[in-house]
């Protein structure tokens, strides 16, 4: 027979392995032969045997050729697919609208640093009025902040947190200070990926009642002394300052481009002139 007429034959058939039931021998034989390691030494021989008789018959069954059975191939009718005209407009990464907002432009890490400092400044004011106005003394705040590091004025009286100690201040506005960049380094990295409507709302009301959330969660094991005699309102009221000042310097800073427009080869370095044709044009 002509193999094109063989292949119109056979073209809605397959061929497949035939079945066999050696395999299912041979795991047998493995399985007594692993429980015979735990019974007896019979068993693991049987095992043994049964192994090499499945063994042989399995090889039978694929050398010097395979066992193969033909098999018809079930024909189903296409399926009609009816094209829709409905359009889906598809959006850029980074657009306005998109779940996916990708900021282009950033506020500089500088501008979150000199922002932190400004407004641990400004939260600085507000605790200290707070010393003064609540407590008669200055250094009242200062202490308590010194207390979380320092357990000499964490057992401390009244009265000796409103004395002046040198290893208290300095440890205070060194906590103070390093919380106030970290804080303010995560207003700038934060900022811009808020939708331009929400940046005020998050600077100076949302990140303060969150960050005050977090403290009033954590502070009975940071600050023992401090949870004790915090006034949250004061708190509140400085973290609101914080929030408001860090927020306006970060907002009103110039932003840099960033490479989330740009194409691979561009953020790879490769001189790819007309890529960006954005920063051709300002040349």
């Amino acid at each position: 027979m002509p193999p094109e007429e063989h292949r119109t034959q056979t073209s809605n058939t397959i061929e497949v392995p035939a079945p066999t039931s050696w395999p299912f021998v041979t795991s047998f034989g493995l399985a007594l032969l692993l429980a015979g390691l735990v019974t007896s030494l019979a068993v693991s021989v049987a095992g043994l045997v049964v192994i090499i008789f499945g063994a042989v018959g399995w090889f039978r069954d694929v050398l010097p050729m395979p066992k193969e059975e033909v098999v018809a191939i079930a024909t189903t009718p296409e399926p009609i697919v009816t094209p829709s005209t409905r359009r889906v407009a598809h959006l850029q990464a980074g657009a306005e609208g998109h779940r996916v907002y990708i900021p282009v432009r950033v506020h500089p890490y500088s501008a979150g640093l000199f922002g932190g400092v400004i407004g641990g400044v400004g939260m600085a004011i507000i605790a200290c009025l707070y010393g003064v106005i609540a407590q008669g003394s200055l250094w009242y705040p200062v202490n308590l902040l010194a207390a979380a590091a320092l357990p000499s004025l964490a057992e401390a009286g009244p009265a000796e947190l409103k004395a002046f100690h040198l290893s208290g201040f300095i440890v205070a506005l060194l906590s103070h200070g390093i919380i106030s960049l970290l804080v303010g380094l995560l207003y700038a990295a934060i900022l811009p990926m808020m939708p331009s409507r929400f940046t005020a709302f998050w600077g100076s009301f949302l990140a303060p009642v969150l960050w005050t959330a977090l403290v009033a969660s954590t502070l009975r094991l940071i600050n023992p002394a401090l949870n004790q005699r915090i006034a949250w309102g004061w708190f509140i009221a400085s973290q609101v300052a914080f929030g408001l000042i860090t927020g306006f310097v970060v907002a009103h800073s110039k932003e840099v481009e960033t490479a989330q427009s740009w194409p691979l080869a561009a953020r790879a370095g490769v001189e790819a002139p007309g890529l960006i044709p954005g920063r051709e044009e300002e040349r």
